[in-house]
């Protein structure tokens, strides 16, 4: 299945988004999903690493932050970061779906799921942006 993803998110990624291998799924101001290999991103003892499991939280977050505060013609940037760990991965994809538990006129929380090819959830995370003027 081919994703539909609006047209500015073609322009709208990093060098890490890139070296990490996201495979962007769905792209919206409700609900972000993205694939991510575990092979490349993982720690010395072989294990999908913690940091990208931030990297993760971080970037879906912040693109559905951004989907919603664009509308406004404001950006998001993230003021607060978590991550709980729940159970190694050794190898295959992990994905992440993110989906807001609050937008307010200023800030906007979301919940990021991190799961294995089994559909177990690897990781919890949470991250809060603020909208700020774009420009």
């Amino acid at each position: 299945m081919t994703p539909t993803l609006p047209e500015w998110a073609d322009h709208y990624h990093s060098a890490l988004d890139d070296r990490m291998g996201i495979e962007l799924v769905e792209l919206s101001a409700q609900r972000v999903v993205a694939r991510y290999p575990v092979a490349g991103n993982t720690q010395p003892m072989g294990l999908w690493h913690g940091g990208a499991s931030a990297v993760v939280v971080e970037t879906l977050a912040s693109l559905g932050a951004f989907a919603h505060a664009r509308e406004q013609g404001k950006a998001a940037v993230g003021v607060d970061l978590s991550v709980t760990h729940h159970r190694p991965v050794r190898s295959g994809w992990v994905t992440g779906t993110a989906v807001p538990l609050h937008v307010g006129r200023t800030t906007t929380s979301w919940e990021v799921v991190i799961t294995d090819e089994n559909h177990r959830r690897v990781a919890t995370g949470r991250l809060t942006c603020q909208f700020v003027q774009m420009g």
